[in-house]
């Protein structure tokens, strides 16, 4: 008999429909969650513009390389220099990290709202657009359930590695472009019957071919070489590391599927050829300028090789973690920003479970593989445990003396491991969700086993809100513009002490903060040693008069001048073309304002600080 009542159980189609989370929405949930969690771990920021990020140099570096991509589009100046640092000489940005692919798409923040505010803007968009985009390269073609590719995206985007460098390096936790270049890269094999399982799953035969599909080369060749190009733009770095990561795992996966190397590397390798043909064209202006173009230079300002990581650190938890502390990571690191392992044994344990588990998939060995061979790289020329020297060689010693290695810097190769545990994570819960077999053992089903194993292993790397430092505030004479009548154009503004390194100087914020409003000396950056000196050092050469108020602003003594110094003040103020000299809050600031005025003669107080006008001194 019928009634007209339904089953729950087999409630009517149309029911159904409406009953039943459409696709997307779950997409877009994931993502809204990505982008609130990126939110909270930079909230220390939101609404404090006297607060920086606790590595405060790098982000007054990138807080000017913003304001500058936005000055010079609407200035309309060469974006690859800048004359607004290291008066007269200027700053080749090109051969710095300038992130033009970054501010120039975020120009209208940093015009309507300032440096600071993009500066967090581009930290919450690095963050959650890295994960989003493994999020996307995963659930479309390496897994089947949205909630592994949550996860594994949650991993790539959030690791503690990712944390550290996002704080202080927009360079480096930019990834999102990582997945979208290895998906045109790594393209399906022109006759999917021939491919193997895993194959299948891998190369992406659950997605749209569409216009894509071609011939294998063209279309993905073209949109590959258009990635280079911004992300080269972004930071040259990842794509170094994206390039050696890419060519080891291929490496790796030929050795483990030979048969299917040999199908694929035809059109791979004319993918490549398409892509460097269409990158060449728009990069080779660019790359000219950074290599030899005006303040180019040549190595490194630092000794790259001594930043590597100890072998213990892979298993120790960081600074911003829930369970992290300042003890152990600063042993363990070369500083807080480069606490690119720190996985807790947990993720490690987890990741050798699921490699000895899936051993038999080339995926599994190809990306395990990649990953042993990055994280012994990360730990330097000389083996280092708990602190301890042990002498025993690095394995990075064998590829420290080649090209564009002997500049990377050791610590970040553990970077590389990140996307590899995510994957491996990834993989494991989409197995086990679409498995065939036993869903129990006694007791417990099995999904729930290992969604508990994989939660035990993360919690503790929770990351935990970006932790700030305060910063003097622009002076309002500065800021308000205080300074406008008395600058002319092609004069300069010399902020004290007008040195190298953004810890003692504050002329990068000033400047910044004000949207590149004037031209000053000094600045963090790296550029040459000298005119007929290309070696690389961070700033420009130091004027006698920089390394006295230097000297001055650490120590706080005032010392005692000569005739002879005061001529050399009026002369390096002429080299800075210096129109007004300023002095906002030190630490030893009254030792500074009465070196000064003995120097140039007595200041006058002004809004926020001291200022010498020295137009009539310094013609």
């Amino acid at each position: 008999m019928t009634t007209g009542t339904t089953s729950p159980i087999t409630a009517p189609p149309a029911a159904a429909a409406r009953t039943a989370r459409p696709a997307w929405l779950t997409d877009v949930l994931v993502v809204a969650g990505y982008l609130g969690l990126a939110a909270v771990l930079t909230s220390a920021q939101w609404g404090h513009p006297w607060r920086l990020f606790h590595q405060a140099g790098d982000q007054v570096l990138f807080e000017w390389m913003l304001a500058h991509a936005a000055h010079a589009l609407v200035e309309g100046e060469n974006p690859l220099y800048g004359a607004g640092l290291n008066a007269p000489d200027g700053v080749n940005l090109m051969a710095n990290t300038s992130v033009l692919g970054l501010g120039v798409p975020l120009a209208p923040v940093t015009l309507l709202f300032g440096s600071q505010v993009s500066f967090c803007v581009a930290v919450v968009c690095c963050l959650a657009g890295t994960a989003a985009a493994w999020y996307a390269l995963l659930r479309r073609r390496l897994v089947t359930t949205r909630s592994a590719a949550a996860v594994g995206g949650l991993i790539c985007g959030f690791a503690p590695g990712m944390i550290a460098q996002a704080g202080a390096h927009l360079h480096i936790a930019a990834q999102f472009l990582v997945p979208a270049i290895l998906a045109l890269v790594f393209r399906p094999a022109p006759n999917p019957a021939h491919r193997s399982d895993d194959l299948r799953r891998f190369e992406g035969l659950r997605r749209s071919e569409g216009v894509w599909r071609s011939d294998g080369v063209w279309c993905p060749g073209v949109a590959l070489g258009l990635m280079l190009v911004w992300q080269v733009f972004i930071g040259e770095e990842v794509l170094v590391f994206l390039a050696l990561a890419a060519g080891v795992f291929a490496l790796g996966y030929a050795l483990a599927d030979r048969a299917a190397a040999r199908r694929l590397a035809p059109a791979l390798f004319g993918r490549l050829a398409v892509a460097a043909g269409v990158a060449a064209v728009p990069l080779a202006y660019p790359l000219w300028f950074q290599f030899y173009g005006p303040q180019h230079y040549s190595g490194m300002a630092f000794a790259t090789q001594g930043f590597q990581l100890d072998a213990a650190s892979f298993t120790a938890s960081a600074r911003q973690t829930v369970l992290g502390d300042d003890w152990l990571p600063g042993l363990l690191s070369p500083n807080p920003t480069e606490e690119n392992s720190f996985f807790g044994p947990g993720l490690l344990v987890l990741a050798v479970v699921i490699v000895i588990w899936q051993w038999r998939r080339p995926l599994v060995r190809a990306l395990a593989g990649c990953g042993v061979v990055f994280a012994l790289l990360s730990l330097g020329t000389e083996l280092r445990v708990d602190g301890t020297a042990t002498g025993i060689p690095g394995p990075y010693r064998l590829v420290a003396g080649l090209p564009l290695l002997d500049l990377a810097v050791p610590a970040r190769f553990a970077l590389v491991c990140v996307p590899v545990l995510g994957v491996l994570v990834a993989l494991s819960l989409d197995r086990v969700r679409t498995a065939r077999g036993p869903a129990t053992v006694p007791g417990l089903p099995v999904r729930l086993l290992w969604a508990g194993a994989v939660a035990a292993a993360l919690l503790p790397l929770v990351p935990t809100p970006i932790r700030v430092v305060p910063v003097a505030p622009v002076p309002a004479f500065v800021a308000d513009g205080g300074w406008r009548p008395l600058v002319p154009p092609g004069r300069t503004v010399v902020a004290l002490p007008p040195v190298t390194g953004a810890g003692r100087s504050a002329v990068m914020l000033w400047s910044a903060r004000t949207g590149l409003a004037f031209p000053a000396p000094g600045g963090y950056f790296i550029g040459p040693s000298g005119p007929d000196d290309p070696a690389a050092r961070w700033g420009a050469p130091d004027r006698p008069t920089s390394v006295l108020l230097r000297r001055v602003a650490e120590s706080g003594a005032v010392p005692v001048l000569t005739d002879a110094d005061r001529r050399q003040a009026v002369e390096d103020l002429r080299h800075w073309r210096a129109a007004v000299v300023v002095l906002g809050w030190l630490e030893h600031g009254d030792p500074v304002r009465r070196t000064v005025d003995d120097l140039l003669g007595p200041g006058r107080p002004v809004d926020g600080g001291w200022m010498w006008d020295v137009r009539d001194r310094v013609r």
